[in-house]
């Protein structure tokens, strides 16, 4: 998952434009950062709105094969899911309230192909909804795969919908399913639902969670640096 992400090109183009003012001085992980708050500001139309840490430090290191270990996959269960945000110092309040980024965003069929063909009759709180595979069926045709919206009710704002969505089993991914199956994560997505106050919560519930995932190992100048572009590794000062 992520490894076909896109927009990295706002990222550098950020970085440039602070380079020419302040050289060496914001890194990479901050713009980052900073992005995902002002993001989630405007997609959630200036209803989620939070502080963000700065101070960060870039790796100087970077391997493509370290992020799959890192990520909760998309056909991950309650544990694994549990375990793999405990490892990064998340509860499973701020497992719930994140996985709420599934309200925006696009995922490539192959990701959730194995859930579009229950076995009969299956109305278990992890299958999906019978109509919506059916409509998911038509929209990821055999030998090809597209992407489809994430939230197929209001795909382009942040918002509570995912949770509706959830309940309702018309959600993409088994580890967005798994929400349901204890009685801690089923609460906090019937909650998040509630009229008025649920939107409230899950506000604040994200806000935070999302200053706690900024604050995940965190490089400081003893084991980073702040580099030039984004993409690569400052050059080793050779003398």
């Amino acid at each position: 998952p992520n490894l076909s992400l896109r927009g990295f090109e706002v990222i550098d183009a950020a970085k440039k434009k602070i380079e020419e003012k302040c050289p060496g001085v914001v890194s990479c992980a901050d713009i980052v950062a900073f992005a995902g708050r002002d993001a989630s500001k405007i997609l959630s139309g200036n209803k989620i709105n939070f502080s963000m840490p700065a101070g960060r430090y870039d790796g100087s290191v970077s391997l493509k094969d370290e992020t799959l270990p890192n990520l909760p996959p998309p056909f991950a269960n309650l544990n694994t899911l549990t375990q793999m945000f405990a490892k990064k110092g998340l509860s499973q309040t701020d497992m719930v309230a994140l996985s709420g980024a599934h309200s925006i965003g696009r995922s490539q069929c192959s990701s959730f192909r194995d859930r579009l063909q229950p076995p009969a009759n299956d109305n278990s709180t992890t299958s999906m909804d019978t109509t919506y595979a059916g409509k998911l069926t038509q929209d990821c045709p055999a030998g090809s795969d597209p992407t489809v919206p994430q939230d197929y009710k209001t795909p382009d704002v942040l918002d509570s919908q995912y949770y509706r969505n959830v309940k309702d089993r018309k959600v993409l991914f088994t580890s967005d399913a798994a929400l349901m199956t204890s009685p801690k994560t089923k609460e906090l997505v019937e909650k998040y639902t509630w009229w008025l106050i649920g939107d409230f919560l899950w506000y604040r519930h994200f806000e935070d969670a999302m200053v706690k995932m900024g604050n995940i190992e965190v490089k400081s100048s003893t084991n980073g640096q702040i580099r030039k572009k984004c993409g690569f590794v400052n050059e080793p000062y050779t003398g």
